[in-house]
């Protein structure tokens, strides 16, 4: 198939004709001074839109040379309004630190005035057992601080546990709580005694304790009532609040009593408690 021949001129001779046009026309009107007329109609109708697109362009290159300009200025002052956003959370998140700290010494400090009878000292609590209860842990004073095996402790007005074994800068305490634990204690109202055992189990599924061994024959306990630590305990001194009786039930024996009490101290939020430092054993002996 035989190709078609172009035809024309060719766009080089054609542009350099154009080009010999326009410096003729530039040379007459040079020459002539004639620059009205249709020549000045064909400028405006070309060079001047021509003008407005090249102002345009250079006016658009300039505003966008602002605001990349401004954006950067913007971004500087963001980065600098989020590094004082960060500092001012640091600051709040320190003051409230120190508030909490504060309210928990005021705690302390009001829980050593209702024991004004004893000697007392804080202690921050260093560490736990794996449990979710404060069954056994570890307070930052020991027997450099005058901390010995047996000693009483106290936390949110109530009894927390005792001393179980003593380090130069540590001693580890363990709770009512505890598996392990039973306490001698006495209902307040009518003095009658019973023990008050540790329950885990217990703890994790209603937050009690439970007692047993009471003898209420005339069956004047109930619920609400008072338990406090007895005279007759070989450890723990006498008055310390434990907690309140939550349940009343006789036994099969028809002889005695047991049931639950609701704990005066939140043994899943400990930090800080006191110890008192007057052994059982020399109460007794003064």
């Amino acid at each position: 198939m035989r190709q078609r021949r172009s035809s024309g001129i060719p766009s080089k001779y054609l542009l350099s004709i154009l080009s010999i046009v326009c410096i003729m026309l530039l040379f007459f009107s040079y020459s002539t001074g004639f620059s009205g007329g249709p020549l000045k109609t064909i400028a405006n109708h070309i060079f001047i839109p021509m003008q407005k697109g090249i102002d345009f362009i250079g006016s658009s290159i300039s505003i966008s040379s602002a605001d990349t300009k401004s954006r950067k200025e913007l971004v500087s002052e963001n980065e600098q309004l989020l590094a004082q956003v960060d500092e001012l959370n640091d600051k709040i998140s320190n003051m409230e630190l120190k508030l909490k700290e504060l309210d928990e010494l005021q705690s302390l400090y009001e829980l050593d005035q209702s024991y004004l009878d004893y000697e007392t000292t804080g202690a921050r609590i260093i560490g736990k057992s794996t449990s979710n209860w404060f069954n056994t842990f570890t307070i930052n004073k020991g027997s450099k601080d005058g901390i010995k095996v047996n000693m009483n402790v106290i936390a949110d007005g109530g009894l927390v546990g005792i001393v179980s074994s003593v380090g130069d800068s540590y001693s580890v305490v363990r709770s009512i709580i505890d598996d392990t634990s039973n306490v001698s204690a006495t209902i307040s109202s009518t003095q009658d005694n019973c023990i008050v055992s540790g329950s885990l189990e217990d703890m994790t599924a209603s937050n009690l304790i439970r007692y047993s061994n009471l003898a209420d024959s005339d069956d004047k306990v109930a619920i609400g009532d008072i338990v406090v630590t007895s005279n007759i305990s070989d450890k723990y001194l006498p008055g310390l609040l434990i907690g309140y009786v939550s349940s009343v039930n006789l036994d099969e024996n028809d002889l005695s009593k047991s049931g639950t009490i609701t704990p005066v101290v939140d043994f899943k939020h400990l930090s800080d408690v006191l110890i008192i430092k007057q052994l059982k054993e020399s109460y007794t002996s003064e």
